[in-house]
């Protein structure tokens, strides 16, 4: 589905009873929505209502052009909420996602009855400054995301996988190469230009972040530091994963998944 929104639109998808719970769900620098496919049934038989939403330049969602923060990616997060008449949400995200999800819970917290944030980091990462301006240096002159999507995916999930899934795999690298260069660029603007760790200790909302310990781009170190900073947040390291802790492991990442929100469902 399509939100108009000052002039561009944002891609959803939302499913379950209107009555249930809503958990709003964020993904990944260069992917959409349908990286969360393998959660979508556990939460529908949970009971919870499940909204997805993509990116700006992103999935069905329209570029906007020049760079993007990590404020204004969750402004238009709470503007989706508001459209669609849904006063508070779980949340979950991964990596940009999960940002995106810190930026929300300190300018929205009202909103939130629990926050999960998967294989992120609290502020931009330290070092790679020449990693980053290849990748945007590559995508600028191609004016594409193909030369990056095969190195990309590989980051995200193991050979293994691939060997065992090369539909899903496949699947996932498309949603790579089908990423506008302006999303892309405007995200990349937004992940090297924050930093929350000054305000991360006045959060209240419940908290749980999962990585997978295998993640290089995102590693467990920062995810267990973040967990540190939000009181009262728990940590979940899942092994033999990296970035996409959701597709690879999917059974032992929904057990989790559902299990924190069941703990947190009544709180609505």
């Amino acid at each position: 589905m399509l939100l108009p929104l000052q002039g561009r639109r944002i891609a959803y998808d939302l499913v379950g009873a209107e009555d249930a719970p809503t958990i709003c769900i964020t993904h990944s620098l260069a992917s959409d929505g349908g990286s969360w496919a393998e959660q979508v049934p556990a939460l529908l038989d949970g009971g919870f209502r499940v909204l997805r939403l993509d990116m700006r330049g992103h999935g069905g969602s329209d570029p906007v052009s020049g760079d993007y923060t990590m404020a204004a990616l969750a402004d238009d997060v709470a503007q989706v909420l508001a459209a669609l008449a849904i006063p508070r949400v779980h949340y979950l995200g991964l990596s940009i996602g999960g940002m995106i999800g810190q930026a929300f819970a300190l300018a929205h917290g009202e909103r939130l009855i629990s926050a999960m944030w998967c294989d992120t980091v609290p502020a931009s990462p330290s070092g790679g400054a020449d990693i980053w301006a290849q990748r945007i240096s590559t995508v600028r002159g191609a004016n594409s995301l193909a030369p990056l999507a095969d190195v990309t995916v590989e980051r995200w999930l193991t050979e293994s996988f691939k060997e065992t899934h090369p539909g899903r795999w496949q699947q996932i690298r498309d949603t790579v190469v089908g990423t506008t260069p302006a999303g892309y660029l405007g995200c990349c603007a937004a992940i090297l230009d924050f930093d929350f760790v000054p305000r991360l200790p006045s959060v209240r909302v419940p908290t749980l972040v999962v990585c997978g310990a295998d993640d290089a781009g995102t590693p467990a170190s920062e995810n267990r530091r973040l967990a540190g900073l939000v009181p009262g947040a728990r940590y979940e390291e899942m092994a033999q994963c990296r970035h996409f802790p959701n597709v690879e492991r999917p059974a032992e990442f929904n057990r989790i998944m559902t299990g924190w929100l069941e703990a947190h469902k009544r709180a609505r």
